[in-house]
């Protein structure tokens, strides 16, 4: 076996293998620089059977002083912090963010969120690895 980078060659293969595996999401974009690791794994003969593809995401923070200005200042502040940040992470290139919410706040401002486009998705199960 040889774990190799990722060549325009490999394209049609993993087209293949990403049809094969019948999951509910297109095809990624791998000439889109947000893609930072594209490995091809080969099988003993020089055949493509596997591919693990890295792209950049987004984790959000939000830090708040909670208690200056009326619920209203603060979420006239927070729509205006959304839009200004929005604007620059599409600047930047970036696709999307995400947050995960803390427990104790997470249905109250989910909801903020959502009245701001935020999607709750919890059709696919998140796992992390800690790198560092």
């Amino acid at each position: 076996m040889l774990v190799r980078e990722y060549t325009d060659t490999d394209l049609d293969t993993l087209l293949a293998m990403h049809c094969a595996q019948g999951f509910d999401y297109p095809f990624p974009d791998l000439r889109d620089p947000i893609f930072v690791s594209k490995l091809v794994l080969e099988d003993n003969a020089g055949k493509p059977v596997m591919a693990a593809l890295a792209r950049l995401t987004c984790e959000m923070y939000l830090l708040a002083a909670p208690k200056e200005g009326t619920p209203r200042e603060r979420y006239t502040r927070l729509l205006e912090l959304h839009r200004a940040g929005a604007n620059d992470l599409r600047a930047r290139g970036l696709d999307d963010a995400h947050a995960w919410l803390p427990p104790r706040i997470a249905q109250r401002f989910g909801r903020r969120l959502q009245q701001l486009g935020w999607i709750r998705d919890d059709a696919w199960t998140l796992y992390c690895k800690r790198l560092r």
